[in-house]
């Protein structure tokens, strides 16, 4: 995914004061934690790794898994960007859960057998949507708070 003026907005964030960035950071952090609580509560609990491995990240994230799905807020490559994500070693399978799989013929252990499929549990997403207009009011909040204390 390529963003236009992604440059100009790092060097943006490069230039505010601490205080603004620590006031931005807040929010974001704000609407972060809700979405992750939003999409634990909607998960699916079988062994609780998929629940456990809902998190968030600020600064650049690097999953450890390919299968590993988020949303980011803040472009990367500075500490006020934010990554929401599911998934880990443990659940690699989260993207699975949240998008259901189609039906197949197994390999491996299992090769040649049919496989029914599974149906989606949406957990992350639906979160999302639930709180993004919280968010970004949160968020709006937090500027408008840091320019006062900027301006003062």
């Amino acid at each position: 995914m390529k963003f236009r003026g992604l440059d100009r907005l790092k060097r943006t964030i490069a230039a505010m004061p601490k205080e603004t960035r620590d006031e931005i950071r807040k929010g974001l952090d704000e609407g972060a934690s809700e979405m992750v609580a939003v999409a634990k509560a909607l998960a699916p609990r079988d062994s609780g790794d998929l629940v456990n491995s809902i998190d968030k990240t600020f600064g650049d994230y690097r999953p450890d898994n390919a299968n590993v799905r988020g949303v980011g807020a803040g472009g990367g490559g500075h500490d006020l960007a934010v990554t929401i994500h599911a998934g880990d070693r443990k659940a690699w399978y989260a993207s699975l859960v949240e998008f259901g799989t189609a039906p197949h013929v197994n390999k491996g252990l299992f090769a040649g057998t049919q496989h029914p499929g599974t149906a989606a549990q949406p957990y992350f997403f639906p979160a999302y949507r639930l709180t993004r207009k919280r968010m970004k009011a949160k968020l709006s909040r937090a500027m408008r708070r840091a320019i006062k204390k900027a301006v003062s």
